[in-house]
């Protein structure tokens, strides 16, 4: 076998030959999961990651707030399920079929776990609470609907079509996009397009590409004959994209200036008149941006980077400022307040998840501090020929805090960087750092939002337990930024105590190494921190009584109302209990994390493509189901296709399946007699319902199958027009 260095765009098969090339760009390597990419939707982000574990609160849509206590295999009436048990208030337990698995959502809200109540089965508390809530999102829903018009009235810049520039310009781009980043920059065009402005929220781990994305948007913007500003919480942020823009633009006539305390007070003059004159396209800046004498020739778009490091102030200035102007927000940490807003609707949301091809989760570690393990784990990257970042967050004793590190590092060369230092101190600092001449920096929280340095893989942080959950996160994504594997020391002082929240934060940022965790800390955040209010504190309450992710599907339905739209029946709202083995057997999947995650995505299922997909994966990963597996996925997909046609409950009693529907048709019962030769028998009342008498060795599932079916096409049938007189 020869090996040659070479570029390939796919990977290519030779049959005569018997040899297969296999290309590392992901784009043959996406194939398989392409399916599962399509089902991604972004207004299911929260279900997805709402992941629920054994001493979790949860939220029953039916039954209200109880505690999750793990999964337990039960036989009832010969049929063997697995079932989620929900431990309620007093010795009260619910069981509930892993198939309805999607009534479950874990229960997120502000203040103190311990102060939690669990509801009790039966009792008529829950159902005034929902009652309540209900009312209060119809009261929101009319102010949502007003600010979608008063949005939509606005009148804002449609900017043209891409030209050959701009095509030009992306295809630039080094790095092969992830078909996230294409998406995202797909939906932002859009919007950029209609004559509407555009507010929307781009959310992304650290260093999946979100720059690229707004980089292109502000190309766009800058083509289309409009300014670009681009704000950045810190000095440093603002210089790094003020150099990436020189670097990615430098083929084309757009003039780059920056705003911050990097430039001089004649520069900054010579900027404000550029900008004033329309003679610069694109400044970068800090909040200085938003100062008074920042007068802009024809603003078409403002960029938001790092919008959590924002206060209100400045976000309420901004649109005071920016009336009519399309505005673009990136997060990899959203705020609760943020997230609330674009899951609503209010805003709108893209995201992207999938990492770069060759990137690789950062090993997390929290420990007490230990000079002994710090300083091996700074030797070991050092002897492969790395850098250290060194976080110790107090000015004042740094500096002997470096002389600590080199003597815990004989022989590295330790450098200084913190957020006092001038930009002629500062800037030497960055090159010695990315021209390999410094090993370890020993730095402030100033890195969190730093340059971009490949080489630095292990990260150690002093006092992590006095920072904040989106912060640590943040400082994180400084490693792993290339194809080696990264590091990172979470560490507390010894004997030290910590706080709930202190532990919660620590034990979420050691938990959520994955890529895609951005939503998920954001998601443990806001339940640590609180879902805050959306319009006003009136709705904070309602949120806290069902649980963040009840209150935004209530909302929307709300909103639905509102608006005049038909309901989308939900497969919630449907329960089927067949005498049908239904669940994930060990033999099948080891492990239970696996397990959970695959009933999860079975419970998810809303199309036959959703549920052909999932077979698909679980066959690509564990092999060919056995039939209680691929009877769970036709449940899940059995249970969308009755709520379609109004049918809520389906039970099996002996030999008969009984289907609780919303109302009674004579050409459907009609229908189904034809169909099902006599079989059918129909109920009306307070209840009405519909019966069907198995056959002998008739299974239930095939049979409800066939009854839904021949539902569908009885509701889809042209109904005759009477002729009028």
């Amino acid at each position: 076998m020869q090996i040659l260095p070479g570029h390939l765009t796919a990977g290519c098969t030779f049959p005569f030959a018997h040899v297969a090339v296999l290309s590392s760009r992901r784009h043959g390597l996406d194939e398989a999961s392409e399916a599962a990419k399509k089902r991604k939707k972004n207004k299911n982000a929260l279900s997805s990651l709402s992941d629920i574990k054994p001493g979790d609160y949860v939220v029953h849509q039916s039954h209200g707030i109880g505690m999750y206590a793990g999964i337990q295999r039960l036989e009832v009436q010969g049929a063997t399920k697995d079932y989620l048990k929900v431990q309620y208030s007093g010795s009260d337990v619910l069981y509930v079929p892993v198939t309805q698995l999607d009534l479950l959502s874990r229960y997120t809200a502000p203040g103190d776990e311990e102060k939690v109540k669990l509801a009790k089965l039966g009792g008529a508390e829950w159902q005034r609470t929902r009652a309540k809530v209900k009312k209060a999102t119809e009261e929101m829903a009319q102010e949502l609907i007003e600010l979608y018009a008063r949005r939509r009235q606005a009148q804002g810049y449609a900017f043209p079509p891409d030209g050959d520039w701009q095509s030009d310009f992306e295809t630039r781009f080094e790095y092969d996009e992830t078909d996230d980043q294409l998406n995202a920059t797909a939906e932002i065009k859009k919007d950029m397009e209609k004559t509407y402005p555009m507010d929307r929220l781009l959310c992304g781990d650290v260093g999946v590409g979100k720059t690229e994305v707004a980089l292109r948007a502000a190309f766009k913007c800058v083509m289309g004959g409009k300014q670009c500003a681009i704000l950045a919480p810190t000095t440093l942020l603002a210089w790094q994209h003020y150099n990436t823009i020189l670097s990615r633009m430098e083929a084309f006539p757009v003039k780059v200036e920056m705003m911050s305390r990097f430039r001089t007070a004649k520069q900054q003059k010579e900027t404000l008149r550029g900008l004033q004159a329309g003679s610069v396209d694109i400044v970068v800046g800090t909040h200085r941006l938003l100062s008074k004498d920042v007068r802009f020739h024809d603003l078409g778009l403002v960029i938001i980077d790092e919008e959590q490091r924002f206060g209100v102030k400045h976000k309420e200035k901004l649109k005071e400022n920016f009336i009519g102007v399309d505005m673009l927000t990136l997060s990899a940490t959203p705020i609760p307040r943020t997230l609330n807003m674009a899951m609503s609707g209010i805003r709108d949301l893209s995201t992207i998840e999938q990492p770069p091809f060759e990137r690789q989760p950062v090993e997390t570690f929290v420990l007490e501090y230990n000079d002994v393990i710090l300083a091996e784990a700074m030797k070991k990257e050092l002897a492969r020929g790395g850098q250290v970042y060194y976080l110790h967050n107090r000015v004042d004793n740094i500096e002997s805090t470096a002389a600590h590190v080199s003597q815990m590092v004989p022989g590295a060369r330790v450098g200084i960087a913190h957020g006092k230092m001038t930009e002629d101190e500062l800037n030497p600092v960055w090159q010695h750092l990315l021209n390999g001449e410094i090993d370890i920096l020993v730095c402030t929280t100033l890195i969190e939002t730093g340059i971009d340095v490949r080489n630095c893989n292990t990260l150690i942080i002093e006092d992590a337990d006095r920072m904040g959950l989106a912060q640590l996160y943040q400082i994180r994504g400084r490693v792993g930024r290339s194809g080696r594997k990264a590091y990172a020391y979470f560490t507390f002082r010894r004997d030290k105590t910590l706080s709930d929240i202190a532990q919660k934060r620590l034990s979420a940022i050691r938990e959520f190494t994955a890529f895609g965790s951005g939503f998920r800390i954001a998601m443990r955040d806001l339940q640590i921190r609180g879902a805050g209010s959306l319009l006003g504190h009136s709705q904070h309450g309602h949120m806290e009584a069902v649980g963040y992710d009840l209150y935004v599907k209530m909302l929307n339905q709300a909103i639905a109302r509102a608006k005049g739209e038909p309901l989308q029946r939900d497969k919630s709202e449907c329960l089927v209990d067949l005498r049908v083995d239904a669940f994930i057997p060990e033999k099948y999947i080891a492990d239970g994390p696996g397990r959970i995650e695959a009933y999860k995505r079975i419970a998810a299922i809303q199309t036959p493509e959703d549920a052909a997909d999932v077979l698909d994966e679980l066959i690509d990963r564990y092999g060919d189901p056995p039939p209680s597996v691929s009877d769970l996925v036709n449940v899940s997909l059995v249970r969308v296709q009755a709520a379609a046609v109004g049918v809520y409950e389906v039970t099996q009693k002996k030999d008969t399946l009984l289907l609780q529907v919303e109302e009674l048709d004579l050409g459907m019962i009609r229908g189904l007699l034809i169909a099902f030769n006599g079989r059918v028998t129909a109920g009306a009342g307070a209840k009405p319902y519909l019966s069907v008498t198995l056959q002998p060795d008739e299974k239930p599932l095939e049979l409800l199958q066939s009854i839904l079916k021949a539902m569908g096409e009885i509701l889809n049938e042209p109904k005759p027009v009477k002729n009028q007189k």
